[in-house]
């Protein structure tokens, strides 16, 4: 009988979405240190979109064919050579650093697994490690202190919306930049909206009139520089994205590698699993259909995670 076969999205060169497809794929076998993971839930994050169209190749290269994505959670098949942590049927999530959660199958490191709590859905299991280590490893960069006034952009993202979270339990208070349209959910998780566009800066000053304290930019330089310009010290500015920008002005660049260890996902995953934090799930697409998903992660409207269910 012929060695079944896995199904992986891929990539061979760099471009849009239309270069992506999905194909076959052997079947992964776990080398020592390794378990084979059947993936039941993989979120798809906008690094991955920026990588795959080449505008990260000076910093995160690609080499063809390549595969995406980092995220997921499912169900162990096999496990190799000293695996005793876990077992075949144990229900994990974790993150994978060889671009290939985005697959009906992956083959990943003990060390980036943990078990996943019984309260956590699928959906929410495989989109938990981007989300909350980088959310995780902004809000520890800024060093935010109980009563102080955060300002975040891209509040209401994949990201976002667990900083926001994050910084609400560290009883700070929080200005979130996005649309109208957020501003329910912003103000029922203790975040006063303020919109984006011309005139940012004086309805942030407008929101916080005893000043605002840091700030943590989600989405691009132009947030960078704008908290520069309101008078916040370099050390309290945090971008995640905004790599050249932060080293021009000092600021700091963290991000979910600066906090990928398992102890920072149990934290989060127990965060998540007793309901402290929440991490909205704004869609889910058949692996079939990943271009489908990039095309609405893309718009850079969504609230929460977009999920493949491979």
């Amino acid at each position: 009988m012929a060695e079944e076969a896995a199904r992986a999205v891929r990539f061979d060169h760099y471009g849009g979405r239309d270069v992506l497809y999905v194909t076959e794929v052997p079947m992964p076998t776990p080398g020592p240190g390794e378990v084979v993971v059947a993936v039941r839930a993989a979120a798809i994050n906008p690094g991955e979109a920026s990588i795959r169209s080449g505008a990260l190749d000076a910093r995160f290269p690609s080499t063809f064919p390549s595969g995406e994505g980092s995220d997921l959670a499912g169900v162990v098949t096999s496990v190799g050579d000293g695996v005793g942590e876990f077992s075949v049927g144990d229900e994990v999530l974790g993150f994978s650093w060889s671009r290939s959660s985005h697959a009906t199958h992956v083959a990943v490191p003990t060390s980036q697994l943990i078990r996943k709590p019984p309260a956590l859905s699928w959906e929410v299991a495989g989109s938990l490690y981007v989300v909350g280590c980088t959310a995780y490893a902004a809000v520890r960069a800024i060093d935010v202190k109980e009563g102080e006034t955060v300002a975040v952009s891209a509040a209401a993202g994949g990201v976002g919306t667990v900083v926001v979270q994050l910084l609400a339990l560290h009883k700070a208070a929080v200005v979130g930049i996005a649309s109208p349209d957020n501003a329910e959910w912003l103000i029922a998780h203790g975040a006063v909206q303020v919109s984006y566009g011309e005139g940012l800066a004086e309805r942030l000053l407008a929101a916080a009139p005893n000043g605002i304290d840091a700030f943590i930019d989600l989405f691009g330089p132009e947030y960078v520089q704008l908290a520069a310009d309101i008078g916040i010290p370099p050390d309290r500015i945090e971008t995640i994205i905004s790599y050249e920008k932060a080293a021009e002005i000092g600021a700091k660049a963290k991000g979910s590698g600066d906090a990928s260890t398992t102890e920072v996902l149990t934290e989060m995953a127990d965060l998540v699993a007793s309901g402290a934090i929440e991490i909205p799930i704004a869609a889910t697409y058949p692996l079939d259909k990943v271009v489908d998903a990039f095309e609405q992660l893309e718009q850079r409207h969504t609230r929460g995670k977009i999920v493949l269910i491979p």
